[in-house]
């Protein structure tokens, strides 16, 4: 997986998630994942095609998703509901949108698929032989994860 793919990922998650929550965020030690893994319960998935082809995935616990919803909103969300889900699908959004555009700026072409969130106990990501990066986060609210699994289309 080429670092052109993967640091407009981290640089957009960074600057998104200091705007909308209003703080910094602290990068974790990165890593490689290859085969299927456990999600923490609460993952956005947004598909990417063109140039290459993947998906990010934005891997948090649903405390966390609650947490982040509660400060984008700017009240308190105590239940994982419609507002909480279409708010964490929106933060990955914007976060997935500002990559695409800087790498399409560096000449890369992409689409992106709508986001979709996934909530639950038990739940696992394949990879389908694709390597994943990921990149863990933390912020005030806990840890969020950035899992980039992208190839290049043959």
């Amino acid at each position: 997986m080429r670092v052109e793919y993967i640091n407009p990922f981290v640089e957009a998650a960074f600057k998104i998630i200091g705007q909308v929550i209003d703080q910094d965020a602290t990068r974790g030690k990165l890593y490689l994942k290859s085969v299927s893994q456990p999600v923490l319960g609460v993952a956005v998935i947004v598909g990417l095609a063109g140039d290459v082809e993947g998906r990010v995935l934005f891997d948090m616990s649903e405390e966390t998703a609650l947490a982040v919803a509660s400060a984008m909103n700017g009240e308190k969300l105590t239940q994982m509901n419609q507002l909480v889900k279409e708010t964490i699908m929106e933060l990955a959004n914007m976060i997935t949108a500002s990559a695409v555009t800087k790498l399409q700026d560096l000449g890369f072409s992409f689409d992106l698929t709508p986001p979709a969130i996934f909530t639950g106990v038990d739940m696992e990501i394949s990879n389908n032989g694709v390597e994943a990066l990921i990149v863990p986060m933390e912020i005030s609210q806990g840890k969020l994860e950035i899992n980039v699994a992208i190839r290049e289309r043959i």
